[in-house]
């Protein structure tokens, strides 16, 4: 995701320190939002997502430009940022161009393991000069990644993590909830044939029974405990409910995301 030497984006762009009188930062991802809180940034964010909603109380505060996908252009040009940060996967390409052409520093973010966590801290915390709270997370981090590794060893388990219904769709191996899900040896299903990191699936026989444990995420989809009773009931499989801001929120969530996997072995 990011090379650490350089402190670059996901797309290799060289960031020069933020002048932080002068910073106004407008954020397309929810979990870098609440990333920014934590590292003590808040009051230089003048845009957010509706889909920013943590801290609570904090992020109230700020200006909402609409989603991660469909954003008001126009009412983030009269914000005049001077910086932008997006992710490869919850933005669109053609909406950051966009907004490319008036911000001058687009900062382009890509998490695919846990562990890209310690690059990220490292790269905001450089930017925008707040290194010593970048440390802290790091060191939060590790912590609970070592406390998660010297648990008991875990039984491998084949899952079919759950996003959606009406298609029903899942997450491909590649992703960041996969990966996140590999560090309990919990291996994610994907239909053979799929081409997406998303793919939509057909629940049948076969598909079942290379399965052990049904996983039914409570974002962005909010499955709940009557999707739980009825896929039961359907397949024969222990069904789960799973918190998808703790498995999918990178950033300072992951901390406490590691917390939660390990908590998930013992349901």
């Amino acid at each position: 995701m990011l090379a650490t030497s350089d402190l670059v984006d996901a797309i290799g762009q060289r960031h020069p320190l933020a002048n932080k009188a002068d910073t106004r930062i407008v954020s397309l991802v929810p979990s870098i939002t609440e990333l920014l809180c934590d590292l003590g940034l808040a009051s230089l964010i003048v845009g957010r997502t509706g889909f920013c909603i943590h801290p609570v109380q904090i992020v109230q505060a700020i200006p909402k430009i609409g989603g991660t996908k469909d954003v008001n252009i126009e009412k983030i040009r009269k914000m005049a940022p001077t910086h932008l940060i997006v992710n490869i996967d919850e933005n669109e390409k053609p909406t950051v161009d966009a907004l490319a052409e008036f911000i001058p520093n687009v900062i382009v973010t890509h998490p695919i393991t846990p562990m890209d966590n310690l690059d990220l801290y490292r790269l905001l915390g450089h930017i925008f000069q707040v290194e010593k709270a970048a440390t802290k997370l790091i060191r939060e981090f590790e912590g609970a990644s070592k406390a998660l590794s010297e648990m008991n060893a875990f039984k491998p388990e084949r899952v079919v993590y759950c996003i959606w219904q009406d298609p029903w769709m899942t997450v491909s191996q590649d992703t960041y909830i996969s990966n996140m899900l590999r560090m309990i040896a919990w291996q994610t299903w994907t239909p053979k044939d799929a081409t997406s990191r998303y793919p939509v699936f057909h629940w049948n026989d076969q598909m079942v029974q290379e399965i052990d444990r049904i996983l039914l995420s409570t974002e962005p989809y909010r499955f709940n405990e009557s999707h739980v009773d009825a896929l039961e009931r359907q397949t024969g499989k222990p069904v789960q409910l799973v918190d998808g801001e703790m498995l999918s929120w990178y950033g300072s969530r992951a901390i406490e995301g590691l917390q939660y996997l390990a908590t998930l072995v013992n349901t």
